[in-house]
């Protein structure tokens, strides 16, 4: 009978030892992709954040499997500069009207450990999708200290070309057309 008992908590303790994927979504209070690109040349570097974005993070850390579905809202551009916002949002460089949202969708392809260090999808931005690499720099799960419940939370960055994506303002003027994302995220487990 004892061996029938250690049997089955033996048997137990190895399959939960192999956690399922956890779906986290994301905070929208505490996720906010930032951006520099040039100005006019070497002149300066211009910085914004996008305020609302929306998605979730699919983790898998014994498995080593995960994936990313991310989607911007254009219009919550905020450069700190009112004009310059409304003018990102014109048919000159995002065209919110015609383009609302940027996506990214992609899947963790490098590992440190239980923790990705990349990943490798396709970028949508202005109706051009093209593959676009993410290198995450840091990468952490532990429980929030304030609402006792489970949050992962990663900073990533990538580079692009915009003009790849037809967005070419100032192209004429001199402008680089390389652009710097910087990415914060937080997410929670979806219930």
């Amino acid at each position: 009978m004892n061996r029938i008992v250690l049997a089955s908590i033996a048997a137990f303790g190895y399959a939960t030892a192999f956690a399922a994927p956890v779906t986290y979504v994301l905070d929208p209070k505490h996720t906010y992709p930032s951006f520099a690109a040039d100005h006019l040349n070497g002149l300066s570097v211009w910085r914004g954040k996008f305020t609302e974005t929306s998605g979730k993070v699919v983790y898998d850390k014994d498995a080593k499997t995960g994936s990313i579905d991310v989607a911007v809202n254009l219009s919550s551009v905020d450069f700190g500069n009112a004009k310059l916002d409304e003018h990102a949002k014109s048919a000159e460089l995002f065209d919110v009207a015609k383009y609302p949202t940027a996506t990214y969708v992609g899947k963790f392809t490098k590992w440190n450990g239980d923790k990705p260090t990349e990943a490798e999808g396709t970028f949508t931005l202005h109706g051009v999708s093209k593959p676009l690499t993410l290198k995450i720099d840091s990468f952490l799960c532990k429980p929030n200290p304030m609402t006792k419940k489970e949050v992962c939370g990663a900073d990533a960055n990538a580079s692009f070309d915009r003009s790849d994506y037809g967005v070419t303002f100032g192209q004429a003027y001199g402008f680089q057309m390389w652009v710097k994302l910087e990415i914060q995220v937080e997410g929670s487990p979806a219930t």
